[in-house]
This record gives C-alpha cells, structure tokens and sequence, in this order.
C-alpha cells in the first residue's frame, strides 16, 4: 500500500449560510487549521466528481501532522484491548506568549470550560454508575457547541451538568468555570430550553411572550417597554406573521413544531441571556423546520455575542455544517472534540471515513453506537465489532492534536483574567407575578374545552341532580336526614371534583393559578339552594356561597401541595384522591364525632380534615333557627335546630359559624404557604445536597480507577 496517496476528506458544501456565518480565522483556531488540508475549490463541491467524495477506498488513510498511526492499521491483538487509559497529562503551553487574549467583542461574554468531568450515580446493588468520564471541552462566546452522540451517551446530562441542573442523586467530580471562575450562573445571565414545548395551547404567541415578559423583566421596566421587548424578540425569532396565531393543542389547531420550538426560545431569552442550552432543539422537527430554527439561534450567537451549547440527536447535514464545534460521545467517553469541518478527517485518519452521498452525522452516530453491537465496514475492506472502533476512536482521539488544542484552549481560558457575572435586574415583584399569573389563568381556562367548560356542564350537571333528588325537601322528620346528607354531598363530592385541576399543576408549578370556577360555583350553588328549598334569606345563601369557595380553594392547595411532591401526573391524582377519601371518611358523617376512635381518628385526625369545619359551618348555616316536627316516641312535639345540632350531628355550638369559615379560609393560607415552602425547599436544598455529594479531587483517582461502570441511559 502506498501511504503517499492521500485519501479525500468530506468538505460541506457551501451554502449561504455557511458563507454568512463563516467566521474570520483568528489565532485561537490555528491548531483546527493546521490539521485541514488545503483543499481547491473542487474540492468544496463533493459531489461533482466521484474521485473527491468519499467512497470506501481501497487505500489505507495516510499520516497526518499532529495524528497518530491509526490503531485500527495495526494487525494485533490491541484493537480488542478494553481501552481504559487516562487522558494525557495537561501541560499548559510554555510562556505567556501562548495565551491567547480575548478579544473586545468576546471578552463581554460567556467562557465554559469543563475539565476532567465526572458524573455518576448510585446502583441499586450498590456502587456507582458512570454517565460521563472524564469530559474535556469548552465553548466561546458567539460559537455554537453541539453535544452529539446516540441515545444514552450523557448529551443531556452534560448538558444539566454545565447549566447546574443535576439530580440530587448525581455525584459529580471535575471543574466547571465561567470565565476562568466557579461561580453561580446568575438570574438573566443564562436560560435553558427544555427538551419538551411546556406553553398554554390557549395562548397565542404575542400574549405567550408577553406575559412571560411580564414576568421575568423587573418592574423598573415600562409595560410598554416589556411589550416592545417581546415584540421585539418574536421579529428575532421570525414568529412577526404568527403574532396573533393561537399555539394550538389536541382540540384546536395552531403553531408547527417548528414555530413551537421558537416560541419556547422567545421566552427564555427576553433577558437577554449570554448563556444558551438548548437540549435537542430540533426534536420532532422536520429537516426544514430543524435548519431554520438552528439558523436562527445561530444568528442570534453571532450577532450578539451569545454563547449556546445544544444537545442533538441527528442533525442533518445542512445543520451539521452550521455548528461550529462537535462534542461527539459514546457511553459517556469523548469520542471527538473539535472543529465540525475537520470531523470527517479525524474518522478518516481513523478508517471510518464517510461514504458518498451519507449524511456524515448519520455515519458518526451509526459508528459509535453500540445498542446493536454490527461490524462496522473500514475504507480498506476489513470489518470490526461496533465496541472496538469506539476504542480505537477514543483512544486516538486522547493522543491526538485536537486532544491537545482542547486541554491548551481550556488552559488558556482559564489564564484570562474573566470578570464575574453581573445578575442582570430581577424578576418582578411578587404584586405584579400574582396578577399576571391571575390574568393569563383566567384567559387560558375561559379558552379551553375540556379544562374549563366541559367541568363547568359537568357542575351544572351535578346540580340538577341534587336539586332535582332533594326538590322541595320540605319540613318534615325525615328531612332532617336528608338535609345533612344534601349540605354533605355538597361540601365533600362538589369539592372533589377540583381534583381535575392538578394536570395544570404538573405542567407548570411556577403558576399559582387562583381558583378557576369561582363565580360558576356561586351560580350552580344557587341552583341546587333554591332547588331544594334551604332556608331563605340573603344572609344565608351568601354564607353558603362562600364557604363553597372556600372550600374549592382549599382543595385546589391541597392539590397543589401534592403536585410540588408528586409530580407525575397519575401518581398525583391517585395521591390527591386519596387523602381527600380519608378526609371525608372522618368528616362527621359517615361517622359521628363521638363514635370516631380516639387515636388517630378523632385526634388529630378529625381536627386536620377540612370537612369537619365545613359540615359543621353548612349544618349551621341550615339548621339553626329552623323547628321540626318529632316523631320520636317520647319527647315534646317538636325539635329545634340547635338540639339537631347538638344530639344528632354532635356539631360542636361553642362558636359561630363563621369561625367555620375562617378556619377552612385560614386553612388555605395555611396550604399556600406550604407549598411555597416546599417548593423553596427544594430549590435551597437540592444544591447542598449536591455539593455533599461531590466527591473532592482527592478522591477522584479512586473514581477513575473503577472500570465496572456502565453507561446509563439519558
């Protein structure tokens, strides 16, 4: 074989984008330069001629400045080796002449380098699993980084782990540095677009971005301004004809992936954000959709400056080519860090080069995937198992120069002398997030089908039930029983119905959503009050109205509470179910106060259930001044309300009925506060837990030094 001949690297076509976005060459990507060929300009049209794209040759890749021998070129038994070596030893670059000085338009934003980084988890028969092991890399300033690899290589948990978002189970190892710092990405320096489009389907997308600007900008800022920042944002993302477009969900018809996707970007850069993440941006996207929303963030990078990091699955290679750099991984390793335009070169280098006419993202992912363990074809005719070629690529990957421009790029940017992040404002006062979060509830519930209107014939339904099965209860004995079981029905099932407002919850626990049908329920209370003739007086009605208002605010917290500690959306429900059984089990009626097991049952239980307070409150609402007829054996004629009250509700008459009230109102606050609590809690305690469990440097080597670790899946 002649290792003379030299085998052709895939060039991405040019395209207007690529020319817009190209950037000047600057000296801190001379090492990336210094390992592309020159190539003609015939070269950058790969599909013009057969002999420059990229068949399966028949001539092994030759040597290259700055690489290694391919591993896979060597006919022994090391290619089948495990290969758990250490990264070389990082030697920063001799003199200061090396350091590479920031220049003015990047020295105002946002430098992440991550060394040695480490992530693992605890396994269910003890020890821990490693997800990522020991990742180098960084990313600059107006620069695109994308985080490629199959499903379950640890894209998304790098990604967490840069932007601080790990689970409390994680331990984590390695350094993470803004700016050359360790240091807390603070509110409106940084924004993280979730994988799934979290948006109010009612909505369209000028009051989506709207009100989000309503919430996150801080109150020295105009409406008018918060209005023009949205609108503003919106023209950047290219939604200006889609403004007054509804997004759409499963009833009504709205945005596209596409346009979802954009509209979940517009929100979380209304503070301007220096920092990006993105995890898989261009999920469930067509290959247009994918490339314009892509090209669009990459605008916005450039222009101002903004650094993004984004985890992709599969881009294609109209995409692929507009990424700046690649941090390939397979099974949590470092497979390639580096240029996207020399990737091609390095698999080539390698044996793996891209066939003619393949998408190479498509070729990278279909090499280092090891799910479906298939010999993997080389450009010299040989095959190898999916598990050697990921070790021959890692480990020509850590003793190659583009290894060595990533250690000497980390170490330069941590030698600049970064300033720390400046907090940019705050959200806005906690007056102006109520009623905002007051008023995008109330339009998002009067716009939907199923959550609002559909409950609301669903209450009237109920009402005419209960109006029509106790119509004209009368005055009568037997209407004693009747009437406590019509105000227990009222105060217990009615109620429970608000359970259905938990999906809300889950989808979104920042909104605090005041209760959703409150003048409804005065309206189908008033239904079922006349119905079945309970006592008359204004006075009366306007007692039983409120308290069940309170009531359905009650139990909209208590959902509430459970959905900050269960936030599965079935668990939930089943949860939310069930403690609102027990309560209504002990509430006084199934089961008198006095016939209830003291422990546990009658104290506390009975005094923590919110039905005792509101059958008690309605019982004495209806009862008190009113006289029955008794047809009991032995006694007077006739039986007031109060000794009802007392012998067979055993309500206690130590006060009035609307301390009732203010109980089941106090209650409510009382559950507002713990949710918030909790939900603090666990911001405030989910990071120290993290930092417990990040195990010092010390330990580290005894870290590496276990090989049992599997990959976990993302």
């Amino acid at each position: 074989m002649d290792s003379s001949v030299n085998v052709p690297r895939w060039t991405p076509s040019p395209s207007p984008t690529r020319i817009l976005l190209k950037e000047p060459i600057t000296k801190e990507r001379d090492e990336d330069i210094e390992m592309e060929s020159v190539a003609s300009e015939e070269d950058d049209m790969p599909f013009r001629n057969a002999k420059k794209s990229f068949p399966f040759s028949t001539s092994p890749p030759p040597p290259h400045i700055g690489a290694v021998e391919a591993p896979s070129l060597r006919v022994d038994s090391e290619i089948r080796q495990s290969l758990e070596i250490t990264e070389p030893a990082f030697a920063p670059p001799k003199g200061e002449g090396n350091v590479i000085p920031l220049t003015s338009s990047k020295g105002n934003g946002i430098f992440v380098t991550w060394k040695d980084l480490w992530v693992t988890v605890p396994e269910k028969k003890g020890g821990r699993r490693g997800i990522l092991q020991g990742l180098t890399g960084y990313v600059e300033p107006g620069e695109v980084l994308a985080i490629m690899g199959p499903s379950g290589c640890g894209k998304s948990t790098l990604l967490d782990a840069l932007a601080g978002r790990l689970g409390s189970n994680t331990r984590q190892t390695g350094d993470i540095l803004i700016n050359g710092h360790k240091q807390t990405l603070a509110f409106g320096t940084s924004a993280y677009v979730t994988q799934d489009d979290t948006l109010m389907t009612t909505l369209t997308v000028k009051e989506a971005v709207y009100y989000s600007a309503q919430l996150q900008l801080p109150d020295s800022m105009s409406r008018s301004e918060k209005k023009e920042r949205a609108e503003a944002t919106i023209r950047e993302m290219g939604l200006q004809d889609s403004m007054n477009t509804r997004i759409g969900g499963w009833s009504t018809k709205g945005l596209s992936g596409g346009q979802k996707r954009r509209v979940s970007i517009c929100i979380e850069i209304l503070t301007r954000p220096k920092l990006l993440f993105l995890d898989e941006p261009t999920s469930g996207l067509d290959s247009a959709a994918s490339y314009h929303v892509m090209n669009r963030i990459i605008k916005l990078a450039q222009q101002d400056g903004r650094t993004v990091i984004a985890s992709i699955h599969q881009p294609s290679s109209e995409v692929f080519e507009l990424f700046h750099n690649l941090c390939l991984l397979s099974s949590g390793r470092t497979v390639y860090f580096g240029s996207t335009s020399a990737t091609n070169e390095f698999f080539s280098l390698n044996g793996f080069p891209c066939p003619t006419m393949r998408n190479p993202s498509d070729h990278y992912l279909r090499t280092v995937n090891k799910d479906f363990d298939v010999d993997i074809e080389q450009g010299f005719g040989s095959k190898m198992s999916t598990v050697e070629a990921i070790n021959i690529l890692v480990k020509s990957y850590k003793s190659s120069e583009a290894c060595q421009h990533v250690q000497r790029r980390v170490y330069e940017i941590c030698q600049q002398n970064g300033g720390t992040l400046e907090k940019k404002g705050s959200q806005a006062g906690f007056i102006t997030q109520c009623t905002v979060l007051t008023r995008r509830s109330f339009v998002n519930m009067y716009r939907d089908l199923g959550y609002y209107w559909l409950r609301l014939a669903i209450y009237i339904a109920l009402c005419l039930c209960v109006g029509t099965i106790f119509y004209d209860i009368g005055h009568t004995y037997g209407s004693i029983q009747a009437r406590g079981s019509m105000l227990m029905f009222v105060a217990a099932f009615l109620t429970f119905m608000a359970i259905g407002g938990f999906p809300s919850f889950v989808e979104d626990m920042k909104i605090f959503t005041r209760e959703r049908l409150n003048g409804h329920y005065v309206h189908q209370g008033a239904m079922a009050y006349y119905l079945v003739g309970l006592q008359k007086g204004l006075d009366h009605f306007v007692y039983f109205a409120l308290l069940l208002f309170a009531c359905m605010l009650l139990v909209e917290s208590l959902m509430m509470i459970v959905a900050s500690a269960v936030p599965d959306f079935l668990m939930g429900i089943i949860t939310g179910a069930g403690i609102q059984g027990v309560m209504m089990l002990n509430g006084g009626f199934f089961r008198l106060p006095n016939d209830l097991p003291k422990p546990f049952w009658k104290y506390p239980m009975y005094y923590i259930a919110f039905h005792k307070y509101a059958n008690q409150g309605f019982y004495k609402n209806e009862f008190e001044g009113l006289t029955f007829p008794n047809e009991q054996a032995r006694g007077p004629p006739t039986i007031t309300g109060d000794e009802i009250l007392r012998n067979i509700w055993q309500v206690q008459m130590g006060y009035s009925k609307w301390i009732d009230v203010a109980i089941v109102l106090g209650m409510v606050v009382l559950y507002r506060l713990m949710f918030l609590g909790i939900i603090k809690t666990i911001e405030k305690v989910k990071p120290i837990i993290r930092a417990l469990l990040t195990v010092p440097p010390k330990q580290q080597s005894t870290l590496i030094e276990d090989h049992s670790w599997t990959p976990l899946h993302e």
